[in-house]
């Protein structure tokens, strides 16, 4: 349970709140409590939206005729970094408790876009740009009210959530009235400034018998934990989607560490596990249903799902439920610092894909206030009782991902961590041949001994003459019931970040004859006709038409996987070995790291060849690399 005091950056009663806005001390407040939070500026247009909402509110509350309500400004959503624009706290005709959130646009003029997710189109510093329609964010904030603050719950208080553009004038059905966003204005209302009337009644019925300080105490104290309604559903969907069965060893792994879970728990020691386990031994799927067996427990317990692989967290919470609240329990490795989750307030952390923590949970976007000097580490051992961090050493592939066994033990004993490790040995993918990853392992470098390649290894690896016929037979596998088949490469070919000049996706993977491109760019907010966004690469069929590399393939696993090894790896002749060669990459990040470039361009390509459960099929650029691997097959 996390404090009882959350943090908001503006709090008063109504009559507080008028005369600060009167004298044009709004502002100003929020400036100071936010610089008490941290020592951060307040940029430019944060300031003029403190000065210029506040009194929209005021005129908007006046014209209700409500009184003795409360007020706040910037509330700190539960295990976010957003923040609600405004709240209003009261009591409703009938006496019950209630609570308005209230986002603020100063929009003047919006264009409706046909996105899927609900976007639209306009001013926010610069011209034209995409950000979510304010009723999908409303949404947003009230799935977490409603799923994290226990008073809600237990349904003490009302929650009714809108948005008020406060600058912008309704004209019929466009702009955010736009038809395509009638289901999500039916849940979540838009009022624009000719609409003000109809909030203020609004806010009439909801607030008219005041006493909002009360209803504020009562939400401030409420405890914030996920609700049992979410845990339940998470719990079921898990445990009922085929995709996440358990086989054989992974079910004893799993035991195990429920055993260390409840050892730590009876013990009340704050506790970090490792689960230690190469391709395929299933520790994704492992750390699924540890989620499911604690939120499914009777004892209601916070847990949370993290990692830093955007594919991998869409591609699981694309086979959830669509509309599951029980998504909110799955996040990115940056939702845990300290603005935002208070120490030891979660249960239970599951931390997946370890090896890619980061060096910090700050980045460009990350505002002033929730900056933290801890490292990503720190922040996730610190705010949780039990961490859980499944972990696979040989899968670092660049110098800002530095997650690690050892520094994981290291950061531990800081916080005086009891710290239990588990071993997966079984694997499950490359059709269960430990023979075959051994011999990934031993012909990239990774060990010293020679291993060889053999018939009975049971495994079907194949070397393909060109990329043409290595993407027809991916194709082929393809179109059979049941069967995902991929093409990946190392990233050596540049990524294009626009469309070419008829609109279509750039084809920079070019050998000889054959083109295709790479995954969609992250700076295309929109895929073209008939592709995925780049994260939906891995799990959405038209995947298949374009080719992935180490970020989106990552995480995710295939029936068969298609490899081109470029010239981003070469043959050392003299000391008969391969060897990376930063010369052929075009990664950026890669190519500032070259000091551990050898060992990160090995990895990569053991993942890479490591993504298929039935057969792994390959292209080799350079010739010299290819008799390598032959050489090393019978």
């Amino acid at each position: 349970m996390s404090k009882m005091n959350r943090k908001v950056i503006y709090s008063a009663p109504q009559d507080v709140f008028f005369k600060d806005v009167l004298l044009n001390q709004v502002a100003l407040k929020m400036k100071d409590n936010q610089n008490s939070f941290s020592n951060s500026k307040v940029s430019d247009s944060e300031y003029r939206s403190w000065e210029n909402s506040p009194k929209a509110v005021k005129l908007l509350m006046e014209l209700s005729e409500i009184k003795d309500t409360y007020v706040t400004f910037e509330y700190q959503v539960p295990y976010t970094q957003r923040r609600i624009d405004c709240m209003l706290y009261g009591k409703s005709k009938d006496s019950k408790g209630t609570i308005v959130h209230i986002e603020l646009k100063q929009w003047d003029k919006v264009t409706a876009t046909n996105i899927e997710g609900n976007f639209v189109e306009t001013y926010t510093g610069v011209p034209n740009n995409r950000v979510a329609h304010p009723s999908q964010q409303v949404k947003g904030y009230h799935n977490y009210l409603t799923g994290f603050v226990e008073v809600f719950e237990e349904n003490e208080v009302g929650l009714f959530g809108c948005a008020y553009c406060h600058n912008y004038e309704k004209t019929g059905e466009e702009g955010l009235y736009d038809p395509m966003y009638k289901s999500i204005l039916d849940e979540y209302p838009i009022y624009s400034k000719n609409q003000v009337l109809e909030l203020s009644e609004k806010l009439k019925i909801l607030l008219s018998k005041g006493d909002g300080y009360s209803i504020f105490n009562k939400f401030m104290q409420s405890p914030i934990r996920p609700s049992k309604k979410l845990l339940e559903s998470a719990s079921k969907i898990v445990k009922n989607t085929s995709d996440f069965s358990l086989l054989n060893d992974q079910i004893v792994a799993r035991n195990i560490i429920l055993s260390k879970i409840r050892s730590a728990r009876s013990k009340g020691e704050k506790s970090v596990i490792l689960i230690k386990g190469g391709p395929g031994t299933g520790k994704t799927v492992i750390a699924l249903h540890i989620l499911a067996e604690i939120a499914g427990a009777k004892t209601k317990r916070s847990v949370f799902f993290s990692t830093k692989s955007k594919p991998l967290l869409e591609g699981i919470k694309n086979r959830l439920d669509r509309g599951s609240n029980a998504k909110l329990l799955f996040s990115n490795l940056n939702q845990f610092i300290p603005s935002r989750v208070d120490e030891n307030s979660i249960d239970v952390l599951i931390v997946d894909e370890a090896h890619r923590i980061g060096k910090t949970s700050n980045h460009q976007y990350t505002k002033s206030i929730d900056r933290t000097d801890l490292s990503q580490v720190e922040t996730l051992i610190r705010a949780s009782k039990v961490s859980i961090f499944f972990i696979d050493d040989k899968q670092a592939i660049r110098s800002a991902e530095i997650g690690s066994t050892d520094l994981i033990i290291e950061n531990a004993e800081r916080y005086n961590c009891s710290v239990e490790e588990v071993e997966l040995i079984s694997q499950f993918r490359c059709n269960g041949s430990d023979n075959y990853l051994d011999w990934i392992e031993s012909t990239l470098g990774h060990t010293d001994f020679e291993k060889t390649l053999k018939p009975e290894d049971n495994f079907d690896f194949k070397i393909i003459s060109s990329p043409q016929k290595l993407y027809d037979i991916l194709l082929a596998k393809e179109s059979e019931d049941n069967v995902t088949a991929r093409l990946v490469a190392g990233f050596c070919w540049e990524w294009s970040k626009k469309l070419d000049e008829n609109g279509d996706l750039v084809k920079d993977v070019k050998i000889g004859d054959f083109e295709m491109p790479w995954e969609t760019h992250g700076n295309m907010t929109k895929a073209p006709k008939g592709f995925v966004k780049w994260y939906e690469w891995a799990y959405k069929p038209e995947g298949i038409k374009q080719v992935g590399c180490i970020y989106t393939a990552q995480g995710f696993e295939f029936d068969y996987i298609g490899v081109i090894v470029g010239d981003d790896i070469i043959y050392d002749r003299e000391n008969d070995c391969l060897i990376g060669n930063i010369e052929g990459t075009k990664d950026p990040t890669l190519r500032r790291g070259k000091a551990n470039f050898d060992e990160y361009v090995k990895n990569i390509y053991r993942v890479l060849m490591t993504r298929g459960m039935r057969g792994c099929y390959v292209y080799f650029v350079n010739k010299e690399v290819e008799n390598y691997f032959r050489k090393r097959m019978k």
